[in-house]
């Protein structure tokens, strides 16, 4: 990985992708905001998603058990699996036992985090993303940018131009919205009418009763879930609720923090199997992929809290300015950089905790209420130290100290204060460049490790004053 600073220098360089990344965001936070203040008890029930989560995941080991009892008993199967890869041999080896090279899916972040696709392909499985939005990264060769919307930042001259490269009959297409869902439309309906074997995510499980969720705007997700024969949900372990009812509150606060829609076009739910309904057979994969290391850390937990709405992102100005490729990760915004370091250790993406600003505006839009701000502090401790256990760390900590010791003497002292402002003018010069200081020397550098400094200006402030007083 690149790092955080340098993706998002070469995100900021693309002004078409910032402007489509833009006027998207603010899009869906004027919808968001409308629906939002609709609701009397808004804070309520984000109180109320928050206790759910934090109760799931205090009993998180119970629950799965549970969960894996009710999924049995209503004629399903259910796998474990302790990473990607295994989840990933676990989803081929179904679909191949079924004799399918093809499957169909639906948009689904843990699939997307373990690269079922690219290991599905691997073993000569072809998988068809139907999302629309997941369709349009997948036929360019692309990267998801964000939570909800993955090819947020393709307008639709872009794809009409996608589609004309890489879908029949569509010479004559124009960028109208109506006719480019259309395209997709005709694209999909052949997959889905052929298909052995569908893929799906889970937006929440419910424990005491087996049942599976998922929400979507176009109708796909149905016919994933309903037209296939095999059903295969590959699902990360915090997905799970405790009841049935949990679902009332669940289900208000994430098509109005998602989408702003009071209620979500298309609610799949299934459990289990039932002759002469769907598909026949449904295999249920519990993903762990680092979930129970981020339990661990009782900071650092609430994390797993997300219902995946992306509201964080649309509100955060780091993340409008940058897009979501900046972030390197298929979780990217505020919720990706507490998240995508936590899943897959520090030393990976460990400048993510520095990717999001502390104004707390995600905390304020999240219905379940985690504090991002807070959890990116306390992982950017945690990535010093475990840079200072790994060595090499120490001395430069020690000397950081001295520094700001010193720093504190001289900002005591007008006299001193000026001198060194002066003296800093002065040495600057060697280290700016492009109008950055990127690497300060000694002990400053543990500093510009995570940050760009600015130059001091030619002229103080004061030194102005007094030449203006006189």
């Amino acid at each position: 990985m690149k790092g955080f600073p340098q993706a998002a220098r070469e995100a900021l360089a693309d002004s078409q992708q910032r402007r489509n990344v833009g006027h998207a965001t603010r899009t869906i936070r004027a919808k968001r905001a409308a629906v939002v203040g609709e609701v009397p008890d808004w804070e309520a029930l984000r109180a109320a998603g928050e206790a759910i989560k934090r109760s799931a995941m205090a009993r998180l080991d119970e629950l799965l058990v549970q969960l894996e009892a009710s999924v049995q008993a209503a004629g399903g199967t259910v796998h474990w699996a302790r990473d990607g890869a295994e989840a990933n041999r676990i989803v081929a080896s179904i679909v191949k036992a079924h004799g399918a090279d093809e499957v169909v899916k639906v948009k689904s972040m843990a699939t997307d985090e373990i690269e079922l696709n690219e290991a599905l392909a691997a073993e000569g499985i072809t998988a068809h993303e139907t999302d629309l939005a997941e369709l349009i990264v997948q036929l360019g060769d692309d990267e998801q940018s964000h939570i909800l919307v993955p090819a947020i930042h393709r307008n639709r001259a872009e794809i009409r131009e996608l589609f004309r490269r890489t879908l029949q009959d569509t010479e004559d297409l124009t960028d109208e919205p109506a006719e480019l869902a259309e395209a997709a439309r005709r694209h999909l309906r052949r997959h889905f009418l052929a298909a052995r074997v569908g893929i799906s995510g889970a937006n929440f499980a419910v424990a005491d009763t087996g049942t599976i969720c998922v929400v979507e705007s176009e109708g796909n997700g149905r016919m994933c879930t309903t037209l296939p024969d095999v059903l295969v949900t590959v699902m990360g372990i915090e997905k799970v609720l405790p009841t049935f009812e949990d679902l009332e509150v669940m289900l208000q606060l994430l098509p109005r923090s998602s989408t702003g829609e009071r209620m979500n076009p298309y609610t799949s739910l299934w459990t289990g199997t039932t002759d002469g309904d769907g598909p026949r057979e449904f295999h249920l994969v519990l993903l762990d992929g680092g979930r129970t290391d981020v339990l661990a850390d009782p900071t650092g937990r609430a994390a797993l809290h997300c219902i995946r709405c992306s509201a964080c992102l649309n509100v955060c100005p780091v993340y409008e300015r940058t897009g979501g490729h900046a972030y390197e990760s298929v979780y990217p915004g505020p919720i990706g950089a507490i998240l995508t370091p936590q899943l897959h250790g520090l030393r990976e993406g460990r400048t993510l905790p520095w990717a999001s600003s502390l104004c707390g505006a995600c905390y304020e839009a999240c219905p379940v209420k985690i504090d991002i701000p807070s959890i990116l502090v306390h992982l950017r401790g945690r990535v010093v130290r475990d840079a200072a256990e790994r060595g090499g760390l120490r001395e430069r900590l020690s000397g950081e100290r001295l520094t700001m010791e010193a720093l504190a003497r001289v900002f005591a002292s007008r006299r001193r204060y000026e001198a060194a402002q002066k003296a800093g003018r002065a040495g600057q010069w060697p280290l700016a460049r492009s109008g950055r200081i990127e690497h300060a020397p000694g002990p400053l550098h543990a500093w510009t490790a995570f940050r760009d400094l600015r130059p001091m200006p030619r002229q103080a402030f004061r030194d102005w004053w007094r030449t203006r007083g006189s």
